[in-house]
C-alpha cells in the first residue's frame, strides 16, 4: 500500500497543487502588484508607487472601520469563547438530551450569513422600534452590537463542538486525582481542566479572531455600514472602497486596502497562535 502510494503520489498531490496556485497564489501575487497601480481593470494597471497606500491610511472611513472593527474582535471573540466553554462544560454532564441540545446550538452555524443579517435585522429592529430606541442603520452602537449579537448567536455553537471534543479528551484520572486531592470545582476546572483545553482554545481564538476580522456578509445585511459609514467593518469598507466609489483611482485604493488588511490579520493570528501555544501542555 505504501509503496502504491509512494509512486502515484502525484496523481493525487498534482490536481490540487495546480489548483491552489492558479485559484490563490496567482491572484494573490497579482493582487499585491495592482495595490501599486492605477487601475479599471487588470489589463490597463499603470504603476504609481505607494501613493494607494498613502490615501488609503488617510482616508477616514478606514482607520474609523479598523478601531470599530478592533473592538468588535475584542467583544466578540471574548464572548464567543466564554460561551461556548460554558456551553460545552454544560453539555459535556450527563444531562438528558445533551446530543439534542448540542445539535441545536450548532445549527445557527449552518445558516447563510446573508440570511442570518437579515433576519437579525428584521428581529433587532422591532425590539428597538418597542423601546422607542434608534434603529441599526440610525446608530453605530446600536450596529455594533448587532453584529456582536449575531456573531455570537452565529459562533458559540461552532466553538462548543470544538470544547466538547477538548473536554472528552481530558483523562478522567487527572481529574478524579484532583478531587482525591481535596480540589473544589474551580480549582479542577482552572488547575486541570484549562490547561489541558489550551490546544482546543488556540483553535477557538484563532478561528474567532480571524472570523470577526474577515465579516462581511452579515455587515452588508444587517447594517449596509450605515450610518454614513460609521458602521463599517473592514472587509465592507474594502468592498465599497473598490465597488461604490466612482473613478479609476477607488479601485487601486481599495488593493491597497485589501494588502493591509491582509496584512494585519496574518500578523494578529500568528502572535495568537504563538503566544496560546506556549501554554500547551502535552497530555
Amino acid at each position: 500500500m505504501q509503496k502504491a502510494i509512494k509512486k502515484y503520489w502525484p496523481i493525487f498531490v498534482l490536481p490540487t497543487l495546480a489548483a491552489f496556485i492558479i485559484g490563490f497564489i496567482i491572484p494573490f501575487i497579482q493582487g499585491v502588484y495592482l495595490a501599486f497601480c492605477q487601475f479599471t481593470t487588470v489589463r490597463d494597471a499603470t504603476f504609481n508607487g505607494v501613493s494607494n497606500f498613502i490615501r488609503a491610511l488617510s482616508d477616514n472611513t478606514f482607520t474609523h472601520a479598523f478601531w470599530y472593527n478592533c473592538a468588535f474582535v475584542v467583544v466578540t471573540t471574548i464572548a464567543i469563547n466564554v460561551g461556548g466553554l460554558a456551553v460545552a462544560l454544560i453539555l459535556t454532564k450527563a444531562i438528558r438530551g445533551r446530543n439534542i441540545f448540542r445539535t441545536v446550538f450548532f445549527m445557527p452555524n449552518l445558516i447563510g450569513g446573508i440570511v442570518l443579517g437579515y433576519i437579525w435585522q428584521i428581529l433587532l429592529n422591532c425590539v428597538l422600534s418597542l423601546l422607542e430606541k434608534p434603529l441599526l442603520n440610525l446608530d453605530a452602537t446600536a450596529g455594533f452590537w448587532g453584529l456582536v449579537i449575531l456573531m455570537c448567536w452565529q459562533q458559540i455553537g461552532y466553538m462548543m463542538i470544538i470544547y466538547v471534543a477538548g473536554l472528552q479528551s481530558i483523562p478522567d484520572t487527572l481529574v478524579e486525582a484532583a478531587e482525591i486531592d481535596g480540589a473544589t470545582r474551580w480549582q479542577t476546572f482552572w488547575r486541570v481542566k484549562l490547561p489541558m483545553l489550551m490546544p482546543s482554545i488556540t483553535i477557538c481564538l484563532f478561528l474567532t479572531i480571524t472570523n470577526s476580522f474577515k465579516l462581511f456578509d452579515q455587515n452588508m445585511a444587517l447594517t449596509g455600514g450605515q450610518p454614513a459609514h460609521q458602521s463599517e467593518l473592514l472587509a465592507y469598507n474594502i468592498y465599497y472602497t473598490f465597488y461604490g466609489r466612482s473613478g479609476p483611482q477607488w479601485r487601486g485604493i481599495g488593493q491597497a486596502k485589501a494588502v493591509i488588511f491582509c496584512a494585519i490579520v496574518v500578523v494578529i493570528a500568528l502572535v495568537q497562535l504563538r503566544l496560546t501555544r506556549r501554554k500547551e501542555v502535552q497530555q
